[in-house]
């Protein structure tokens, strides 16, 4: 067998050195793959260690993953993981192992599953709960086709939470399309205890005998009268759900199937080729219980089971977390939130799963009876606030600008159209780095910016966040919307509170006469920058911040307008947002009609792959270079290289 052995780990992976494909996993035999598991999980580790990272989810999988490949016959059967932040395993298993320590780096492999990298990601994840929909659809295909091949959904107990999972449980419960739904139970306090009991009884209730005799039963109670079968399935419900607990998926229409150690082999692999093998129609839910961050100790015993960690020490476990000379915008965020709160006690929070994502675990701390996580249903979130707002309390959403792409129909219809007033704390707004595409906050300014009667701000730095929470708490007839960017602020001072913004009205930061640079968000310190550098070419440059994409500040627009020959906005979304509202007031009120040169930077439009933030905005062509070029392009002139500084 060829090996194909990791620059990193020589000696220490013989198993895993030859392995390239689940093709050669499945040569192995059964008695190896502890061995490979474990040292699957010493590569897991060291690649993690190196590139930073989701982290604990794929050391809880390590054993299923293996034992998933080694059943099925990937990638002809279709393995979907859900989210797909528990993916490096599966990565390192099929083919991408000599690629693992470029995950989430320029040009590297994605931080979840995406279509496009390898064939064995048959449907790309990096939000939540779609698994089951997507297999759901894959199986209809494949029998519409007439192939043979399974689909298995990998699915945590956290994605278990939205409302979306249950929709596609309830559908496919209702039809007699066979589908492997395995729910990764890694934090559930509702299972029983896992245990050779509770194992036997998994492969039992998995066998082809055992399913066989219970469909002979089923056409035994048929003939009975009608009285007598209910009494007899129910009586066989009863049994199972007793000593499988399995009887809300049981309802839904699916054959259930657990609870089971899913870091004991000799329980996995049983069960998975009793399903394999099992020839019956129809869903089927196997309950895997898991250790999120198993067997490696710091994330064992941390609290989040390093979930997502940065480069650090394997021995020790010690992360080499950078230092900042600036807060983060989300501890901002949450230090804001907390001081308007100590004055209003009608202020609440709600975070759809992710506390310490958005600042709201400080937030808790403080106020444990005022904050709210509602798990990973964001619809939910917005209704749930939307129902706080119309009751006098002073809900703030803080969702991340992707995540509340998820329950649009919910801001529209229970938030805008009531125009209740509905705080969203929008985080990661703009570019975020290494988590990519699914998570660059680019279209909230679009998606919100078009709904009637919001109030729309962007915080150009720390200082302005303080002001706008308090603006948004002072806001009580009208939903309203802060965006920030995920990382560092720029380092201004903080004030020890907020002051309530005058609404539509933005600022003058730098005044001057020929160009003009309006910009919304976090951009400001280019435009600034690229104020000084147009200055060396003797262009006198004013650079405003306009604070509030809705409502527009027309009189700040019409001024720029009216006294520079070149007006350009700047802002860190998709086209649609802001530059498209500020053009359309220049051309309904005919200020395009007299030779301004009106030019609008955005994002560009395509979805930009994982790369540091900074060479995201390189990419994007939203940097002070990038500033000047625009600018000197409108006046018909070009960049002058000058020579290097001795």
């Amino acid at each position: 067998m060829d090996t194909k052995p990791s620059p990193h780990i020589s000696n220490r992976t013989p198993l895993l050195d030859g392995i390239d494909t689940p093709a050669d996993l499945r040569k192995l035999p059964e008695s190896d793959l502890r061995q490979l598991a474990d040292e699957l999980r010493t590569e897991l580790i060291d690649a993690v260690s190196i590139t930073g990272g989701h982290f604990g989810a794929g050391l809880g999988v390590v054993e299923l993953t293996v034992a998933l490949h080694y059943v099925f016959d990937t990638p002809n059967d279709r393995l979907i993981w859900d989210v797909g932040h528990q993916a490096y395993p599966h990565k390192i298993l099929t083919g991408r192992r000599d690629r693992i320590r470029t995950i989430r780096q320029g040009g590297g492999l994605s931080g979840f599953t995406k279509r496009s990298e390898s064939e064995y990601d048959p449907f790309g994840a990096a939000h939540s709960s779609t698994s089951i929909s997507a297999g759901l659809g894959m199986a209809l295909a494949r029998d519409f086709k007439r192939e043979r091949r399974d689909v298995i959904a990998v699915i945590g107990d956290g994605a278990m939470s939205a409302g979306m999972a249950y929709e596609a449980m309830n559908n496919a419960g209702s039809m007699d399309s066979r589908l492997i739904v395995i729910l990764n139970d890694n934090d559930m306090s509702i299972a029983p205890p896992v245990g050779a009991m509770s194992a036997y009884l998994s492969r039992l209730l998995s066998s082809k005998s055992f399913r066989s005799l219970r469909a002979i039963a089923g056409q035994v109670a048929h003939r009975l009268p009608k009285r007598l079968e209910i009494m007899a399935r129910r009586a066989e419900e009863l049994a199972r759900s007793f000593v499988t607990g399995g009887t809300l998926f049981e309802e839904m229409g699916f054959y259930y199937i657990g609870p089971i150690d899913g870091h004991n082999l000799d329980h996995l692999l049983p069960v998975l080729k009793n399903v394999r093998d099992s020839k019956e129609g129809g869903p089927v839910l196997i309950h895997v219980v898991t250790e999120k961050g198993h067997g490696y100790l710091p994330a064992e015993q941390a609290d989040d089971k390093w979930h997502s960690v940065a480069k650090f020490e394997v021995v020790t476990g010690a992360q080499a977390k950078s230092v900042s000379k600036a807060p983060s915008y989300t501890s901002v965020f949450a230090k804001s939130l907390i001081k308007e709160a100590e004055a209003d006690e009608r202020i609440v929070a709600i975070t759809a799963a992710m506390p310490s994502g958005t600042g709201l675990n400080l937030f808790g701390d403080r106020f444990p009876n005022r904050c709210f996580d509602v798990g990973i249903a964001e619809q939910h979130a917005v209704t749930f606030a939307a129902g706080l707002a119309a009751d006098g309390m002073k809900p703030f959403a803080a969702i991340y600008s992707t995540f509340l792409q998820r329950a649009y129909d919910q801001v529209v219809h229970d938030v805008a159209i009531q125009k209740l007033p509905v705080r969203f704390a929008i985080d990661r707004a703009g570019l975020v780095g290494a988590d990519g595409q699914t998570h660059a906050g680019s279209f909230d300014l679009a998606y919100l910016g078009c709904l009637p009667d919001f109030v729309i701000m962007a915080a150009a730095d720390e200082a302005e966040l303080f002001h706008m929470v308090a603006t948004c708490a002072a806001i009580d007839n009208a939903p309203s919307a802060v965006r920030f960017p995920r990382g560092d602020g720029v380092g201004v001072p903080l004030p020890e509170r907020g002051t309530p913004l005058e609404i539509g009205r933005g600022r003058i930061v730098r005044e001057g006469t020929t160009i003009a640079l309006l910009s919304l968000g976090a951009r400001l310190a280019e435009c600034l920058k690229a104020a000084q550098e147009l200055g060396a070419y003797g262009l006198s440059t004013t650079v405003a911040d306009a604070r509030f994409a809705k409502p527009l500040d027309r009189d700040l627009v019409n001024r720029l307008a009216r006294e520079h020959e070149v007006v350009i906005t700047i802002e860190e979304g998709a086209i649609g947002g802001f530059g498209s509202h500020v053009l359309h007031h220049l051309a309904t009120s005919g200020q395009l009609d007299h030779g301004l040169k009106i030019r609008a930077m955005v994002l560009p439009d395509r979805f930009l792959d994982h790369d540091s933030p900074a060479a995201q905005y390189e990419t994007a062509g939203l940097n002070a270079k990038h500033i000047v070029a625009t600018a000197l392009a409108a006046l018909g002139r070009g960049i002058v290289e000058r020579p290097a500084r001795a």
